[in-house]
């Protein structure tokens, strides 16, 4: 439409300048004018393209937050447990670290413990919403500053930084599991040195560092806080 007004009114210039029927300054308030037309009429083009494009923008952005809510509330669920799965290692750790030399290991502690002793826990993100927009350059177009800054945070410092924790965590939690499934052997047809060996030193030296899980668990408190001002930023955004 912009351009059928900028052609309509250049021709009308046009027109005049080289009409014989009107005088000089004639022609010039004639041409102010039509140029006053063209500008207005570029300028309000170019304003309600901009708004459209705004509108098209910011709706973009309400639909990515949206979404983010539904990943960050699977992955707040999985923090918490994988959470208290490393305050139960760490415990399990510290348990078989301060038994004494000839000191039997309790059924019932092993029972509570026998589940986190070898597992590997770690958290795995929602991230692929955030990727996707990030990748497409949209980051910059979330117009709250503190909610951009709080993804950006959860995202690029504190999921990495768990994650750092828990692998380093986990590949020396391997290591004692390595030791017992090499050493592991059957006594009779119904029991097994897996006992004994969770009293070696080599069982004992690996818990050293398994039975402090306080930065880890830190960590994920951190991600948890994160995303719960996320979610409270994006509901004041949309007064949910």
């Amino acid at each position: 439409m912009a351009e059928q007004e900028v052609i309509k009114h250049t021709k009308k210039i046009y027109k005049v300048w080289n009409s014989k029927e009107h005088s000089f300054w004639a022609k010039v308030k004639e041409f102010v004018l039509e140029i006053l037309i063209i500008v207005f009429a570029v300028t309000l083009s170019i304003w309600l393209h901009g708004q459209s494009e705004h509108a098209h923008q910011q709706k973009d952005v309400k639909d990515f937050l949206l979404g983010l809510q539904a990943d960050l509330k699977n992955d707040r669920s999985e923090m918490n447990a994988d959470r208290e799965r490393f305050v139960l290692s760490g415990k399990a750790y510290s348990y078989l670290r301060n038994l004494k030399l000839n000191e039997a290991i309790s059924k019932d502690s092993l029972k509570i413990y026998d589940e986190v002793l070898f597992n590997s826990t770690g958290l795995i993100p929602n991230d692929g919403r955030f990727e996707g927009f990030k990748s497409a350059g949209k980051i910059g177009t979330i117009e709250n500053k503190k909610l951009q800054n709080e993804i950006m945070d959860l995202y690029q410092e504190n999921i990495p930084f768990v994650i750092a924790l828990t692998n380093y965590y986990n590949v020396e939690k391997q290591k004692s599991k390595d030791y017992i499934n090499k050493n592991l052997k059957r006594n009779t047809d119904s029991t097994n040195n897996f006992i004994a060996l969770l009293k070696t030193e080599e069982v004992y030296n690996v818990g050293a560092e398994l039975r402090d899980t306080k930065a880890i668990v830190a960590q994920y408190n951190a991600c948890i806080k994160n995303i719960d001002r996320i979610n409270k930023l994006i509901d004041e955004e949309y007064k949910k």
